[in-house]
């Protein structure tokens, strides 16, 4: 599994690679934390349960970067650890994380 950054007309653009599209959404999901902070100072501590549902892939996708993004800004976290099961058109997964800590975390966007 891996991730990459790369240049994107909106901002910054992430890919994940794996050998399954479930290894893949965990690596883009990575690659967004690395946008936030070094994913390796993130500490998988507290579990959360994320769910969405869409008509493709990628929709899918978007939905999933969507709701990591929602779930980071309303419960102040940051996470390095996910585990992602899709069937069909719905995704369930738990991302492990941790509070952010700007100490330790410093955080480059919020």
């Amino acid at each position: 599994m891996r991730w990459e950054h790369f240049r994107h007309e909106a901002d910054i653009g992430v890919r994940g690679y794996g050998r399954s599209l479930e290894e893949a959404f965990a690596a883009v999901a990575l690659a967004l934390t690395a946008v936030v902070t070094h994913p390796e100072r993130v500490e998988p501590r507290e579990p959360v349960s994320i769910r969405c549902q869409a008509p493709d892939p990628e929709i899918l996708l978007l939905d999933w970067l969507n709701a990591l993004v929602f779930t980071m800004a309303t419960r102040h976290m940051l996470f390095s650890c996910f585990d992602v099961h899709i069937a069909g058109n719905r995704l369930e997964a738990t991302a492990w994380g941790e509070p952010v800590d700007p100490e330790r975390h410093q955080p480059a966007v919020e």
